[in-house]
């Protein structure tokens, strides 16, 4: 999984990072930035999630994403 084309690509996957965690405010992301460790303590931290659901939950979402 090359995780860099979301970190390059974050300014405008943030709208479908916030369509999937909706929980996720505007400041969350902007301190994301695209780090995958980041995103992932955010989704655990605002849904109460395990560590490896999150984990898998933004597997299947980068998975479903489409790269042109």
């Amino acid at each position: 999984m090359d995780w860099n084309r979301v970190e390059g690509n974050w300014k405008q996957l943030k709208g479908k990072v916030k369509e999937q965690w909706g929980k996720l405010t505007d400041d969350d992301l902007d301190v994301i930035a695209g780090k995958r460790d980041q995103l992932e303590g955010k989704i655990q931290e605002r849904y109460g999630l395990a560590k490896d659901k999150a984990r898998s939950d933004v597997d299947e979402w980068y998975g479903r994403q489409t790269w042109q």
